[in-house]
């Protein structure tokens, strides 16, 4: 499977994610929900990893592979504590725009931090992405 294919099967089931997560919501604290999701989606990862006979990979991990994974999983942990809030709180036609603006802090601090290259084409299409959520959301 090619990234874009990956890539874009992750953009469907994230946007799916945003319309069951709304219904899953509804009458439920958000924290609690996005707890219940969390055991899971720990689950289902657990199991996909055991399936595939990757686990025995987990010793060697490194020291700097764990801590930025980590990061990551408060990143992560945060995002969807704050996303969860947001579908319980507003529509989900407006609250999923706004959070794809991860697109637009992706590249921001890919930029930044890992230092890729912005190109005239992906300035236009960050600009381009940032106004699209913000006049859907608004």
């Amino acid at each position: 499977m090619s990234w874009l294919t990956a890539a874009l099967l992750s953009a469907f089931f994230a946007g799916l994610t945003a319309i069951l997560a709304k219904i899953g919501v509804a009458g439920v604290n958000s924290n609690l929900a996005t707890a219940i999701r969390t055991v899971f989606i720990l689950a289902l990862a657990w199991a996909v990893v055991l399936w595939q006979g990757q686990a025995r990979d987990l010793m060697s991990i490194s020291h700097k592979t764990w801590l930025f994974l980590f990061l990551s999983a408060v990143a992560t942990a945060l995002s969807w504590l704050f996303y969860f809030y947001a579908l319980k709180m507003g529509a989900a036609a407006k609250v999923g725009p706004i959070d794809k603006l991860s697109l637009v802090f992706t590249v921001v601090l890919a930029a930044l931090i890992l230092g890729e290259s912005l190109t005239f084409k992906v300035i236009a299409g960050t600009i381009l992405m940032a106004l699209g959520a913000v006049l859907i959301a608004l």
